[in-house]
């Protein structure tokens, strides 16, 4: 395993971050695993080397957080891991349950640690921007939460690059705790961030971690023109239907497909080389609910992408609606 400094703090990470959301239970999405299946890909993940490991309170409604609480517990020393979860989302319609409030984040740090057994989390991330809450509101009590010991950094996920450059800026005059690290949604069909968000990201010393690295399995190549896949998550992820499938994306598959044969590897493998050759890119998350996609997503670090290979699979790319914000 390789590992590197989260943005321009001393933090260091694994290359590759285990996405939480597959593991807590089904009955929040049927491809979720239950904890017993999950148990094994987060002790794996360890024997890996993988110190990195992202949840969320919205994932499986909570129970993401407790199923790597435990896990951890069992199969790591606290000390040794990086611990992150995210507020924002509500679980319910009723008042102050969800967004970036005073109220809601004081609220939602004190459940996350609850359920996760732990003291502290090591990165503490606004899930989506909240646009009915000032941003000096949001910024002053994530201050708070780190002054308290509650979190040792925090971070922020996708937005619009000008409202990312507007919190750092306010955090910077009010000499508040900035954000160290930006999880974007970022892979080889979606290249948006380019534009602005990676640019600002890389000046400012924020670490990026993106999301959905393989476009949520589109990349792995087992979806086609006529069907949209043979797995749960293929035929149930309307999020992923409405983002991908274009016919330009399909291409783009197509070729990821042709640098996996020459390189005899997968076209996951493919993917994930890609991106972790990107500037700026510190550690994707990565989803894996079958073993192999684990051992898949640690090999590609030794995988080594060509100038030429990059751009092939780069030249096809057609832009997109902002997606996922």
């Amino acid at each position: 395993m390789e590992y590197i400094n989260l943005g321009k703090t001393g933090l260091k990470v694994s290359r590759i971050c285990l996405g939480m959301m597959t593991y807590g239970t089904p009955k929040w999405r049927d491809w979720v695993l239950d904890e017993e299946a999950s148990r094994p890909f987060i002790q794996k993940a360890l024997e890996h080397g993988v110190n990195f490991f992202d949840t969320a309170d919205a994932y499986s409604a909570g129970v993401s957080e407790e199923v790597t609480g435990r896990a951890l517990k069992e199969f790591a020393k606290r000390e040794e891991v990086v611990v992150a979860t995210k507020v924002f989302y509500a679980w319910n319609d009723k008042p102050n349950q969800g967004g970036l409030s005073r109220k809601h984040i004081m609220d939602a740090i004190d459940a996350s640690l609850r359920r996760l057994s732990m003291d502290y989390v090591d990165l503490y991330q606004i899930h989506r921007f909240d646009n009915s809450t000032p941003m000096e509101e949001t910024l002053e009590v994530l201050h708070d939460v780190v002054k308290a010991g509650k979190a040792r950094y925090i971070g922020a996920s996708s937005m619009y690059a000008w409202q990312f450059a507007k919190m750092l800026s306010l955090a910077e005059r009010h000499g508040w705790t900035k954000f160290v690290s930006m999880q974007n949604h970022y892979n080889l069909v979606y290249r948006e961030e380019e534009r602005e968000m990676n640019p600002l990201c890389r000046a400012e010393g924020v670490g990026l971690i993106p999301w959905s690295p393989l476009a949520r399995g589109f990349l792995a190549g087992n979806r086609t023109r006529d069907k949209r896949g043979d797995t749960a998550r293929s035929k149930s992820d309307q999020f992923a239907h409405d983002m991908y499938y274009q016919e330009s994306d399909f291409k783009i598959v197509d070729r990821v497909a042709e640098v996996a044969k020459r390189h005899g590897v997968s076209p996951a493998q493919i993917a994930t080389a890609w991106i972790l050759r990107q500037p700026g890119v510190t550690s994707p998350i990565i989803g894996a609910s079958k073993m192999y996609q684990l051992d898949e997503a640690v090999a590609a670090l030794s995988l080594k992408l060509s100038d030429d290979d990059c751009q092939y699979l780069e030249e096809l790319y057609e832009p997109h609606r902002v997606l996922g914000h």
